[in-house]
């Protein structure tokens, strides 16, 4: 059963040419980023462009427990009212998180600093993942937390009623941790900082600065130093979300390995620090041009042009590229089951604790397709069987996660056999028009 309802086996067949233009959702990241801060702002916040999937409406609906006013309109526009920092009100029922490990983190960052209580819990994949690594340093400020054996939700937190500025060096590459310390720190006098030894992305420093918080980043030899000062009155903003690379991923993987493709995708946002994918494909050999490149709202964006590329090669990947691209491995392992010669992703454990345990997940179903595989903690080996060699003919388990059922519904484009997943209804937590959207593409998917 998926926490979404019944499961919803969906089954995809090697498709003919996908062709068309693929418009993605709006990030994902940036979308749960508007809603807290904009209910962190004194004033109205309008968001054009949220992605309306499962993991953000839950912020949506958490923001409004909190005391924000959130609301969308009939074209589509979302409107925050926010209640100003250190404004949040106690909620008065539990705070579902859903699936979103990104979503219940940087909320329980966001109240830690504010002298309220809150209970979070999620469905069955998020109650298995590790909250520690946010409750550690939110404690730092004074909040205390008390959930289940391992620092696993569901949760309560007790926010600090006389917070105090704190120094964190993030003990892992995590976006997550790093934007839950400077959401707390937002409550907290004098100055916080966050100390990265490998960057990761940064919408969260972006967005606090075009907020008006005063934040400042640099390069030092411990690593990288932001530094937030605390209490402001944030501003409210007329957002505009630039589609979601992680989304983008799927149809320009897609488009890669299906014979006589040619699809593009537009208005995808490419950060820096989220880019880490289409470098990696490019250098695999992967015909994947960036066209109309601009700057949006400070982020810089373009459109992508995927073309299928028989001459695919396996490379070597650098481990200190992972924090750009964690969440697109899955779809990274399937086109490399697709390229010749081997493929090496290091420095992947972080895998390990998402929504599912990624790096099994995935060398369990491409195994099961025929594909070589080796693993170890930190690292997935796929051994590549060259353009339209992969023999397919296997059900994969999603394990309740989106990116891994995803992943194997491309497999089963390209693959000799059709490719089947036990449950697609977790799809809807990040790309909910996935489906039709391939479809119209010409992808040949059947269920759901």
């Amino acid at each position: 059963m998926s926490s979404h309802g019944p499961a919803a086996p969906m089954t995809a067949r090697r498709s003919g040419p996908l062709t068309g233009t693929a418009d993605v959702p709006g990030d994902k990241s940036i979308s749960h980023r508007s809603l807290i801060l904009g209910a962190l702002a004194v004033g109205e916040t309008t968001v054009t462009g949220l992605l309306e999937g499962d993991d953000v409406l839950d912020t949506a609906k958490a923001m409004r427990a909190f005391g924000a006013e959130v609301t969308r309109d009939d074209a589509g526009v979302w409107h925050i009212h926010g209640v100003g920092v250190g404004g949040f009100s106690e909620p008065d029922n539990v705070i579902d998180c859903g699936n979103s490990g990104t979503g219940v983190r940087l909320i329980m960052g966001a109240m830690a600093t504010t002298p309220i209580t809150a209970t979070f819990t999620g469905d069955a994949s998020l109650r298995g993942r590790p909250m520690g690594r946010i409750t550690d340093p939110i404690a730092l400020f004074g909040a205390a937390s008390y959930g289940r054996q391992g620092g696993r939700l569901p949760m309560t937190i007790v926010g600090a009623a006389e917070p105090v500025p704190v120094r964190y060096v993030t003990p892992m590459p995590s976006a997550q941790v790093k934007s839950a310390v400077l959401l707390a720190g937002l409550n907290a006098p004098g100055q916080t900082q966050v100390i990265e030894k490998e960057a990761t992305r940064d919408h969260s420093e972006r967005m606090l600065a075009g907020f008006g918080a005063q934040i400042t980043t640099e390069d030092a030899p411990e690593g990288r130093v932001i530094t937030l000062t605390g209490q402001p009155e944030l501003r409210p903003q007329s957002i505009v979300v630039p589609r979601d690379p992680s989304s983008a991923a799927f149809p320009v993987a897609a488009a890669l390995i299906t014979e006589g493709s040619d699809v593009l995708v537009p208005n995808i946002g490419l950060n820096p620090t989220r880019a880490g994918l289409f470098t990696t494909l490019r250098e695999m050999g992967a015909d994947l041009s960036f066209e109309n490149e601009r700057v949006e709202g400070g982020e810089p964006v373009a459109d992508l042009r995927a073309r299928f590329s028989d001459a695919m090669q396996g490379i070597e990947v650098p481990p200190e590229r992972a924090p750009s691209m964690i969440d697109e491995y899955p779809i990274l392992s399937v086109v490399a089951a697709l390229s010749s010669g081997k493929t090496v992703m290091r420095g992947v454990k972080e895998l390990r604790v998402k929504e599912s345990d990624r790096i099994d997940a995935m060398a369990r179903g491409l195994e099961a397709c025929g594909v070589r595989i080796e693993e170890d903690e930190d690292t997935l080996i796929v051994h590549g069987m060259g353009a339209g060699g992969v023999p397919g003919g296997a059900t994969c388990a999603a394990r309740l996660d989106h990116r891994i059922a995803m992943s194997f519904l491309c497999l089963g484009m390209a693959a000799k056999n059709p490719v089947q997943v036990d449950d697609a209804g977790p799809i809807a937590t990040s790309f909910p028009i996935f489906v039709p959207l391939m479809r119209r593409l010409g992808a040949d998917l059947a269920g759901g």
